[in-house]
C-alpha cells in the first residue's frame, strides 16, 4: 500500500475512502497494548472541593473576565478554560503571561498553550514553565524555534523529564524542517516514524493532528506492519484523513488487539446492537470501542436507571456515542440538575432523547440558560424541553443576540406575541435576519446594532 502512495499511484488510494461503504465485520485489527492518551485535557482539571458553589462561581467569572481582558479570548473559550482552572487573584496568571512573553511568545501563541494546559495559570510558573523553557535554550534551541514549536505543539510542555522533553522537541523540529524541504532535496535514510509521518502527510492528515500524534506516548506512527495494516483499514472504512476521527481510529486500530476488538463488538451485540450498528457507531466516534466491557455495560444500565427503556438507550448511544465515556455520577447528576430546575421526569426524558448532549452540560450553565429562557423570555419549561438543542447554544454569541431582537420587537409592538422558541433559535441566521431584523429596519433601524451587540437592547 505504501509503495503505491509514495510512488505515483497514490491518487486512487487517496480518493477511494470517499466512496466506500460501511466496513465488513471481518476486518481484523493488529495486536497492540492498551490505549493511552496521557495528554487529555481532563488532566488539567483542578479541584476545588473546599469552595462553596457560590465561591466557585465567582472564581470562574473572575477567570473568564481575566482571560478575555488579558488575552482577548472569546467568552466561550474563556468559559471552557475556567472549568479546568480558575483563580481569584491575578498574581499567578500575570506571572505566567509575563514569563511566556519574556521568551517571545505572542498572545495568540500563549492562548494556544493556555487552552491546552489551563493549569499553568494556577501553578508555580518557575517550576512548571521556566525550568523547561530554560532547558530547551540550554539544549541549543533558539528563541524562534521554541516559540514556533511549543505554540504549535504545546503538549510538549507536558512531557515529564528533560530527556523526554528535548527528544520530542528535536523530533518535531526535524519533522517540520523536513516538511519545508523541497521534494528534490536529498533526505537522510528514513526511520519507520519518519516514513509513516510522510505517508500520513501524503494522505492529507493536517499538521496539527500529525504533530500531536508524534508526541503521544501511544506510538501508532512508530511501527511498520501494524501501522500499514491499521491505516489500510481506516482508509477502507471511509475515514476522512483531514478530520480528527481518522487519527482517533488509528489509535484504536493500532493499540487494540484483534481479540480485544472482537470482545468489545460482542459487548455491544449482547446489548442489542447489530454488527452494522456497532461499526456505524465506531465511525461516528472511534473511541466507542476503547472502553472496557464493565464501563460499556455500566453506562447502559445507568441510562436505564434514568428511566429509558433498552430501545431508547440504544437509540441514545447511536445518536451520541460519546455518552459511553460519561461517568455514572455525571449522568445521575444530570437528572438531579434538571429536576432541581423544575423540569418533570418526562420532560427530562424528552430532553436527552432529542438532544443527548445535554447530559454533559454543567449545572451552572443549565441554570443560567433555563432562567433566561423561562423568566426573561417567557417560554415554559415544557416548550424548552421540546427544543433541547436551545440549551446547547452559546449565550453570548447566539442566544442573547437573537432574544434581544425579539424583546426589542415586542417592546415596540412590532410583533404581537412571543414567537416559538424553535422559530427564534433554530432558524438559519439569514432567515432569522430576514423576518426579525430586515423586515422592521425601516421603522426600527437600531435592530441590526441590537443583533450585533453594538446597541444596548430594549428592556
Amino acid at each position: 500500500m505504501f509503495s503505491l502512495i509514495l510512488h505515483g499511484r497514490k491518487s486512487r488510494v487517496l480518493h477511494q475512502w470517499r466512496n466506500l461503504k460501511t466496513p465488513v465485520i471481518n476486518l481484523l485489527l493488529p495486536n497492540a497494548s492498551a490505549f493511552t492518551n496521557p495528554f487529555s485535557s481532563s488532566s488539567a482539571t483542578t479541584t476545588s472541593t473546599d469552595l462553596s458553589p457560590e465561591e466557585e462561581r465567582k472564581r470562574k467569572t473572575f477567570t473568564v473576565s481575566y482571560l478575555i481582558d488579558s488575552l482577548g479570548l472569546t467568552t466561550k473559550l474563556a468559559e471552557s478554560i475556567s472549568t479546568k482552572a480558575n483563580f481569584s487573584s491575578t498574581s499567578n496568571p500575570d506571572s505566567v503571561l509575563k514569563l511566556l512573553r519574556s521568551y517571545g511568545f505572542k498572545d495568540t501563541q500563549i492562548s494556544n498553550i493556555i487552552t491546552t494546559y489551563p493549569r499553568f495559570l494556577i501553578e508555580n510558573p518557575e517550576k512548571t514553565l521556566r525550568a523547561k523553557l530554560h532547558f530547551l535554550k540550554l539544549n541549543g534551541s533558539s528563541s524562534s524555534e521554541i516559540t514556533e514549536i511549543v505554540s504549535k505543539v504545546p503538549k510538549i510542555l507536558g512531557r515529564r523529564g528533560y530527556v523526554s522533553l528535548t527528544g520530542y522537541f528535536d523530533y518535531v523540529k526535524e519533522i517540520l524542517q523536513d516538511q519545508d524541504k523541497s521534494s528534490s532535496t536529498k533526505v537522510k535514510k528514513q526511520t519507520n516514524r519518519t516514513r509513516n509521518v510522510s505517508v500520513l502527510r501524503e494522505l492529507g492528515v493536517p499538521k496539527k493532528l500529525l504533530l500531536n500524534l508524534l508526541i503521544s506516548k501511544a506510538k501508532p506512527v512508530c511501527g511498520k506492519e501494524r501501522f500499514e495494516e491499521s491505516v489500510k483499514k481506516i482508509v477502507e472504512m471511509g475515514f476522512d484523513p483531514s478530520r480528527p476521527k481518522f487519527v482517533n481510529a488509528l489509535y484504536v486500530f493500532y493499540e487494540l488487539s484483534d481479540l480485544t476488538i472482537e470482545q468489545k463488538v460482542n459487548v455491544y451485540i449482547r446489548l442489542g446492537f447489530s454488527v452494522d450498528e456497532v461499526w456505524a457507531t465506531f465511525k461516528k466516534w472511534p473511541f466507542a470501542l476503547k472502553y472496557s466491557e464493565k464501563k460499556i455495560v455500566q453506562t447502559f444500565e445507568t441510562l436505564k436507571r434514568c428511566g429509558l427503556n433498552e430501545d431508547e438507550v440504544r437509540m441514545l448511544l447511536k445518536k451520541y456515542p460519546e455518552c459511553v465515556g460519561t461517568s455514572e455520577k455525571k449522568i445521575l447528576k444530570s437528572v438531579d440538575t434538571f429536576l432541581e430546575l423544575g423540569f418533570t421526569k418526562d420532560e427530562y426524558m424528552m430532553i436527552i432523547k432529542r438532544h443527548p448532549q445535554c447530559i454533559g452540560l454543567a449545572a451552572d450553565t443549565l441554570k443560567t440558560k433555563t432562567e433566561f429562557f423561562v423568566k426573561t423570555m417567557g417560554w415554559s419549561k415544557k416548550v424548552l424541553a421540546s427544543t433541547p438543542i436551545s440549551l446547547a447554544f452559546s449565550l453570548e454569541k447566539f442566544i442573547y443576540p437573537r432574544c434581544n431582537v425579539i424583546k426589542a420587537l415586542l417592546s415596540k409592538g412590532l410583533i404581537d406575541e412571543l414567537p416559538a422558541i424553535s422559530t427564534v433559535l433554530t432558524s438559519p441566521k439569514l432567515r432569522f435576519l430576514k423576518f426579525y431584523v430586515m423586515k422592521h429596519e425601516d421603522v426600527f433601524p437600531e435592530l441590526s446594532s441590537i443583533f450585533t451587540g453594538d446597541c444596548i437592547p430594549i428592556d
